[in-house]
């Protein structure tokens, strides 16, 4: 089959008004960590990184894939804010961090998920997977079905909570991949993470995530401790429409996982941007197809589709449309159709999927017919 290619300038996709002169990019700041990454929320690239796939204790910052599927429970009916649940003698009795809940009061989802998120509640953890799952060894299975299904292949869970244990590991790319989902997926709820404080039973109780007081672009995300771990911290910013997720995990104190995490945050605004290349459903290609009911599919991007790039250089980016001719109906809407290779001055930045933007049925008897005998002189 012949491969074709179509060079195309994306210079219309991409930041408004004249090109700001591209700013040098140093390399990141030293980060005293056991592992950390930085990665742009709209594109999904990290910018900076070290040791993002090694294994780490997750300690606290587990309770993100707890949040998860009990935000996902509540949107498919499973759950209700106001409903209340029974805690139990084991939540009443978990060790660490706890919101007090009181054994002898049901308590409702809605201030679990507050005394989980702000608090880091150890026991609402517990009760939110016992309603879950039935126990929290059962929800433990739920979590790692949930970890497989988002792309989460270096992470074991057997807890809610995130207390030690040698089969409870995760990364910091795993990390930040849940925590993106998360933000995307439920801004709703996302919203709880930027609370500084709460009380409960009488107790009120502050936020770990120190910069939610220092950085007033910071509305998120989990903070995690434990021993073993040292000191944890996923950190979200939003400026100027741009979204940046840190995951800082294993430093020595309390100050150093949001001081390291605001370096990186501050690197990342500072040295990158972030352009819309296409719109969701826009057609990037509009591709000949043989035997089908229409002559052509188009080809693109399901959701908005964003490149970071270091700041300057948006409006230099190419990129090259590489598909397969011929291309046979059927085609099913986001079917892979298409490669777009993007690069910047001469350098490659990534290949990215096209898809069928619609789904095109097989021609007539007639139809296919014809198109075979052009085939045959192609």
């Amino acid at each position: 089959m012949k491969r074709l290619k179509t060079l195309l300038c994306l210079f219309c996709f991409c930041l408004a008004g004249p090109a700001a002169a591209a700013l040098p990019v140093p390399p990141a700041p030293t980060i005293e960590a056991r592992a950390w990454l930085l990665v742009d929320v709209q594109s999904g690239q990290p910018l900076a990184a070290r040791n993002p796939d090694a294994r780490v204790e997750p300690a606290s910052l587990t309770k993100l894939m707890t949040a998860y599927i009990a935000f996902s429970a509540i949107r498919d009916g499973r759950l209700a804010l106001n409903q209340p649940l029974v805690v139990s003698e084991k939540a009443w009795r978990a060790e660490g961090s706890r919101m007090f809940l009181d054994p002898k009061k049901p308590a409702m989802v809605e201030d679990l998920l507050k005394g989980m998120i702000v608090q880091s509640g150890n026991d609402a953890c517990i009760v939110l997977a016992e309603a879950i799952a039935g126990s929290e060894e059962s929800f433990a299975a739920l979590m790692n079905q949930t970890a497989k299904r988002l792309g989460m292949g270096q992470t074991h869970f057997v807890n809610a909570t995130g207390l030690p244990h040698p089969q409870h590991y995760s990364t910091a790319r795993d990390l930040a991949r849940l925590t993106a989902q998360l933000i995307r997926e439920f801004p709703e709820f996302y919203k709880l993470y930027s609370m500084k404080e709460y009380a409960y039973n009488g107790i009120t109780q502050p936020n770990r995530n120190r910069l939610l007081w220092l950085d007033p672009n910071v509305d998120g995300v989990k903070t995690g401790h434990t021993e073993s771990a040292g000191y944890c911290l996923i950190a979200s910013s939003q400026r100027d429409q741009r979204r940046l997720l840190s995951v800082v995990v294993g430093t020595s104190s309390d100050t150093a996982r949001a001081m390291e995490s605001q370096k990186l945050l501050n690197y990342g605004f500072q040295f990158f941007e972030t352009a819309r290349l296409y719109n969701a459903n826009q057609a990037v290609a509009r591709i000949r197809l043989y035997k089908g009911s229409e002559n052509e599919v188009h080809a693109g991007f399901l959701h908005d589709f964003f490149i970071t790039v270091p700041r300057g250089t948006a409006k230099r980016v190419k990129a090259e449309l590489h598909f397969i001719n011929p291309m046979l109906a059927p085609v099913s809407r986001g079917q892979k159709v298409a490669n777009l290779r993007l690069s910047l001055d001469g350098q490659t930045l990534g290949d990215f999927p096209l898809v069928a933007l619609q789904g095109v049925g097989v021609a007539n008897v007639i139809g296919r017919g014809w198109d075979s005998l052009l085939l045959m002189f192609k």
